[in-house]
């Protein structure tokens, strides 16, 4: 069990690198990865159910410890990163499925590895783990509501299915996953060290999925959608920290909701353009960029920061000595 735990710690640090290498794989040998298409919601739920089993009430203390920071992320969450989708969309005049698929990836909730790039940038955990909850906890109502309201103009829209399924990948899976952990403590306790790898798996199976299908759109808009994606990312950390501090949170805080912002859960991106816009493969590619992307993106800032606070920490340390 134990060796199962390290290679998952392993697999966990280096995500950035096995979605790379299944991305690749997938590039050059799609039919090799087609055959799991259908599966992409489950895999989806398999992630969320891992997230379930994580989660305990003292998770969401830190709403009632801190209601402003957590309304904060959770407000900036569902309005900056659509926003900040529809109008680099508009910017750039991008044709119409990258454009929905720029703002179906910014309407969707915080993704789980915030989480441990707010620990790796000495933040606030309690609160990114408190935002990502809550966002993801909203999701079913607020992703379909987002998405319709910046999107529908370039594309059909079935709130009530995208609802549906959002409820079927998220939140049931959730749900069950509480309630594995409240039935079977010690041994979902166990079973989290190796979630790492299981998430993991499944999320580069479902990027692989992606690139397997959208093989000649990638070809053709793959630059344009790297770079808007990158943008997106970027700016979204950007604006997630100003309006921390506009707001007047600490700097540990701040760290946490730039990064709950600037992270989308890309997973639930893609699944969703995999079940509702098959037609035109071309939607899912922003998120299985973006998946790639923030886990590169992530330990950067996370590295900056971290070292930003060490710094300061020791220069405390030596005027107290002094």
């Amino acid at each position: 069990m134990q060796a199962l735990a390290r290679l998952s710690q392993f697999v966990g640090k280096t995500f950035a690198f096995w979605v790379l290498l299944f991305a690749g794989l997938a590039f050059f040998t799609p039919d090799t990865f087609k055959f799991i298409g259908p599966y992409v919601p489950w895999l989806l739920g398999i992630v969320m159910l891992g997230m379930g089993m994580t989660l305990t009430l003292s998770d969401f203390g830190e709403i009632l410890r801190h209601p402003k920071a957590v309304i904060l992320g959770v407000v900036a969450q569902f309005i900056i990163m659509p926003l900040l989708a529809y109008g680099l969309s508009m910017a750039f005049m991008l044709p119409a499925p990258i454009a929905v698929g720029i703002i179906l990836v910014g309407s969707c909730p915080g993704g789980t590895a915030s989480n441990v790039i707010t620990f790796l940038a000495k933040g606030n955990i309690a609160l990114s783990v408190a935002c990502t909850s809550v966002s993801t906890l909203l999701a079913p109502l607020l992703t379909p509501l987002v998405f319709y309201l910046l999107a529908s103009q370039w594309i059909d829209i079935s709130m009530g299915a995208m609802f549906m399924s959002v409820l079927k990948m998220v939140l049931l899976p959730i749900a069950i996953g509480v309630l594995l952990r409240m039935l079977f403590k010690k041994r979902i306790a166990q079973a989290t060290e190796v979630l790492p790898l299981v998430s993991v798996a499944a999320i580069v199976l479902i990027v692989a999925v992606v690139v397997s299908g959208s093989k000649q759109s990638i070809i053709e808009s793959g630059l344009l959608i790297f770079g808007v994606v990158v943008l997106h990312n970027g700016l979204g950390f950007l604006f997630g920290f100003w309006i921390a501090k506009l707001f007047k949170l600490d700097y540990a805080d701040s760290k946490a909701v730039s990064v709950e912002v600037g992270m989308q859960n890309s997973g639930l991106g893609a699944a969703l353009a995999k079940t509702h816009f098959a037609i035109d493969p071309v939607i899912a590619v922003p998120s299985a960029i973006f998946s790639l992307w923030h886990n590169i993106s992530g330990p950067i800032l996370a590295t900056y920061w971290a070292a930003k606070t060490d710094d300061a920490g020791k220069r405390q340390n030596e005027q107290v000595t002094q």
